[in-house]
């Protein structure tokens, strides 16, 4: 049932429509990845947290930024919707992926139908990024219009959603770069579409309190690390710089973990001893890690 052919009274009983949204974060980006903005880059020497963005191409809040997402397909989960989501924009699959916040607000589509999105984070590491970039354009529908190639998302019958909309899907970034995909500093995003301000925020906040588990470094790191490669994670997180000294301390002693017997080469310094996490994660498939789908979906709309 197409919304604005609908009645007042018949508005007032519809269901609300559901869009899901993704915020996915990354420390390291491959030479590759489209920077948002041109001096970006420089902040690479830094310890810094990026998010991939889409810009807008149709009203509401045309040009704007705003996370990847959009409605979920009717043979889709919620979480098969945020992976297809995120997979598009950036052309590699995350190493993990968890259900984060419904949100619901009445205010959210005073115009049109009532929208309830359901945001998911995501977590690049360096090994999601070795990978090549995969081609998201569906066999059957290469060489579509140039407006939606290999999109096959329905917008027509849901109000303006809190997604950046369609883009064209690319068969690589360093081939043909979408100039309506960026990455961000996650402290220096641009003016988000619709309340994905508040979106990443609340992503950001799960994130941080979260850095006390070392599954959540482990993410963005190889299997084998450095303790300095370890507190510049920490540093990208939390947003601030962090006392070599007191993290080299608290993190040996913290028993999780585990010296390697080598050392990082190629360093004009005296070399770094390698570590490895005690427990670490199981390693990356072909599908991001997940919370159980029992879980994460039962749960909408509360904390993890």
């Amino acid at each position: 049932m197409r919304y604005a052919h609908t009645s007042a009274s018949e508005r007032r009983t519809l269901p609300p429509a559901i869009a899901v949204s993704t915020v996915a974060f990354a420390v390291d980006l491959p030479r590759d990845a489209p920077m948002g903005d041109p001096d970006a880059r420089a902040t690479d020497a830094e310890a810094a947290l990026w998010i991939p963005l889409v810009r807008r191409t149709r009203e509401p809040f045309a040009g704007r930024w705003a996370l990847p997402g959009g409605p979920t397909e009717w043979h889709e989960t919620l979480s098969d919707t945020a992976l297809r989501a995120v997979s598009d924009t950036v052309l590699r699959k995350p190493g993990y992926l968890e259900q984060l916040y419904a949100f619901g607000a009445i205010e959210r589509s005073a115009h049109a139908q009532r929208l309830v999105t359901i945001a998911y984070w995501a977590q690049y590491g360096e090994q999601d990024f070795a990978a090549p970039p995969i081609d998201t354009t569906p066999e059957e529908s290469r060489g579509a219009p140039a407006d939606r190639p290999g999109v096959p998302l329905r917008w027509d019958d849901l109000p303006p959603a809190p997604t950046a909309g369609p883009h064209p899907a690319r068969p690589g970034l360093a081939q043909t770069p979408d100039p309506n995909v960026a990455w961000f500093p996650a402290d220096r995003l641009p003016p988000l579409a619709f309340d994905h301000a508040e979106i990443v925020e609340y992503a950001l906040w799960r994130l941080r309190i979260k850095t006390e588990y070392s599954a959540v470094a482990h993410r963005f790191l190889s299997p084998t690390f450095t303790l300095a490669q370890l507190r510049r994670v920490h540093e990208a997180i939390l947003g601030h710089a962090v006392d070599p000294a007191n993290f080299r301390r608290q993190s040996i002693a913290s028993g999780s973990l585990i010296e390697t017997g080598k050392f990082l080469t190629g360093s004009a310094h005296r070399p770094a001893r390698l570590y490895r996490f005690r427990d670490e994660p199981a390693a990356n498939s072909d599908q991001p890690q997940t919370t159980p789908r029992n879980v994460a979906e039962q749960n909408t709309g509360s904390m993890q």
